[in-house]
C-alpha cells in the first residue's frame, strides 16, 4: 500500500486515534486511504521503537459504553516508517516530493502553535527548522518546487479553527523566509487547512494487560471517539469512519463539548472536590453525586444548548459513559487547575442561558458555585 500522510508527531493519542482510524479503513479495499509516514522531532526513541515494530501496535480500547463495560484490542499497522527530524530531514523532503503524497496530520501540542526566532531563515542544507510551523513550511516549499499538487494539512491540535490558525503562522513564517509571491499564493490559496475537532481520552500505557509484556507500543484509549472536519473543497476523500463528522460548521460542536462535556467536569469540581471526592469515576459511582450531575446535564446544560448542539443529549448521555469508565482514574485536582477560568467559560454562560429561557437560575449549579 501506498505511503499517502505525513504526520507530524509520534504521541498516544494520534497513534490511538487517527493512526487507529487509518488502520481501520485500510481494511476495506474502497475505504482505504494508505500508509502513514511518521515525523518525531522531539527526540528520536519512539521513531525508533516503531521502526523496531515495523510501525505495528495495539490500542486496547478500555472504558464504559452503551451500558456495560467495552475491553476490546485493535491491532493498528497504518504507520509504514518513521523518521527522527534531527538526522533524516533530508528523508522528509524525498517524502514530500512524492507522487503519492496528499494529507499531512499534526498534533503537536498547543506548544508547537509558535514560531521559533532562530528560523529567521530556511535552512540550505538538509537541516530540519526548529519550529513546527517552519518545519510544515519547509516541507510545502519542497512540495511545491516539484509542481505536484497541494497537500492538504490537518492539525489535531486542540484549538479552536486550528486550520486557519496553523495557515497563518506557516504564511507568517514565509514572509521571514521572503518566499516568493507564487509561492505564497499556493501556500495559502492551494493548500488545504482543514479546522477539525479531536474528541477521545487516550490515557497511555494500561496499568496491566496481557498485550504489555509483547508490545512495548500498546496503548489503551476510550471507546468514545469523535472527529469533527469543516467541509471545504478539499475534504473529497477524506479518511471515511464512524467518528469521522464532516460539517461545514463546527461552532456547535465546540459548544456541545465544552458546555457538557467540560462543563460536566468543572461542575464536578465545584460540588465534590470540597467534600472529598478523588475521581470523576468515584463521582459518578456515589448514590448522590452520580444522580445529581445526570440532573445538572438534563436539566440545566442540555436545555438551554439543545437547538444549537447537535445530537445535545445523545452526546450527554455518552459523557456520562465516559466519565463511568472503571479503567480511567481521571483525577479531581487535574481538571480543578486554572477552576475560576473555567467556570466562566464552561458554566456561567449555561448560567446566562438558564436565566433567559426560564427566567430564574438553574438551581443545581447556581448552589454548587455559591452564585
Amino acid at each position: 500500500m501506498t505511503e499517502t500522510i505525513l504526520q507530524f508527531g509520534a504521541g498516544n493519542f494520534l497513534r490511538a486515534f487517527a493512526d487507529l482510524f487509518v488502520a481501520q479503513a485500510n481494511r476495506t479495499p474502497t475505504a482505504a486511504v494508505g500508509k502513514i509516514v511518521v515525523v518525531q522531532s522531539t527526540d528520536r526513541h519512539r521513531a525508533d521503537a516503531l521502526n523496531a515494530a515495523q510501525g505495528r501496535y495495539h490500542v486496547a480500547v478500555q472504558g464504559f459504553a452503551a451500558g456495560q463495560v467495552v475491553n476490546e484490542v485493535e491491532a493498528v499497522d497504518s504507520i509504514s516508517r518513521a523518521l527522527y527530524a534531527g538526522t533524516q530531514w533530508a528523508e522528509v523532503r524525498q517524502f514530500a516530493q512524492s507522487t503519492d503524497l496528499r494529507w499531512i496530520f499534526s498534533n503537536t501540542t498547543e506548544a508547537g502553535f509558535a514560531l521559533d526566532d532562530r528560523d529567521s531563515v530556511r535552512p540550505t542544507d538538509a537541516v530540519a527548522p526548529h519550529s513546527f510551523p517552519a518545519k510544515l513550511l519547509d516541507v510545502l516549499l519542497t512540495r511545491h518546487a516539484t509542481g505536484l499538487p497541494a497537500p492538504t494539512v490537518v492539525p489535531c491540535e486542540l484549538l479552536e479553527q486550528n486550520g486557519q490558525k496553523l495557515r497563518t503562522l506557516v504564511l507568517t513564517q514565509a514572509a521571514r523566509w521572503q518566499v516568493s509571491p507564487a509561492a505564497t499564493a499556493w501556500l495559502s490559496e492551494a493548500v488545504g487547512w482543514l479546522d477539525n475537532l479531536v474528541d477521545r481520552i487516550v490515557p497511555g500505557t494500561p496499568a496491566e494487560h496481557p498485550l504489555k509484556a509483547s508490545d512495548p507500543l500498546l496503548l489503551s484509549a476510550e471507546p468514545f471517539a469523535f472527529w469533527g472536519v469543516q467541509t471545504t473543497a478539499v475534504t473529497s476523500g477524506f479518511l471515511a469512519h464512524p467518528a469521522v463528522t464532516l460539517t461545514p460548521d463546527l461552532t456547535p460542536f465546540y459548544l456541545r463539548k465544552i458546555r457538557i462535556l467540560n462543563g460536566a467536569h468543572t461542575a464536578l469540581v465545584a460540588l465534590a472536590l470540597p467534600r472529598g471526592f478523588k475521581t470523576v469515576h468515584e463521582c459518578l459511582e456515589h448514590a448522590e453525586v452520580g444522580p445529581w450531575l445526570e440532573r445538572v446535564l438534563f436539566d440545566e446544560i442540555v436545555p438551554v444548548i439543545a437547538e444549537r448542539a447537535p445530537e445535545a443529549e445523545a452526546f450527554a448521555r455518552a459523557t456520562l459513559d465516559r466519565f463511568r469508565n472503571p479503567f480511567l482514574q481521571h483525577a479531581l485536582t487535574s481538571i480543578a487547575l486554572n477552576h475560576e477560568v473555567k467556570v466562566k467559560t464552561r458554566l456561567l454562560p449555561t448560567l446566562a442561558d438558564y436565566r433567559a429561557r426560564f427566567g430564574k437560575p438553574a438551581p443545581l449549579l447556581s448552589a454548587a458555585l455559591g452564585v
